[in-house]
């Protein structure tokens, strides 16, 4: 299966999670994963959040973020991944100064 994100039309998520700022999306969902290409603007966040029920894989493709999960900060850059394992919390905020765009998968557990 193709998913062919360059083709969709992108969604704007204001105050995702609770976050500031907008974050962007495309998404395929289905009852195994979602799958997003997503970009946040300078200064704009996730909220925190708990993954009750699935496990989140963000992996960067440019621009630069930080994470936060269990209250770790961690940065992540361009070929760098975050990883919030099931039952975790995590928030993520754009830091840098251009859009960090990324690929987030959420396998339905």
């Amino acid at each position: 299966m193709v998913i062919d994100f360059p083709n969709m039309e992108e969604a704007a998520m204001p105050h995702f999670k609770g976050g500031e700022g907008t974050m962007h999306a495309k998404a395929h969902a289905d009852e195994i994963n979602r799958i997003m290409r997503i970009r946040m603007v300078p200064g704009s966040s996730v909220g925190e959040h708990t993954h009750d029920t699935s496990s989140e894989i963000i992996f960067a493709l440019s621009g630069e973020a930080v994470a936060i999960c269990d209250g770790k900060e961690e940065v992540v850059k361009a070929g760098m991944c975050h990883y919030c394992p099931k039952g975790h919390t995590h928030s993520m905020k754009n830091i840098g100064t251009e859009d960090f765009i990324g690929y987030a998968v959420v396998p339905q557990q």
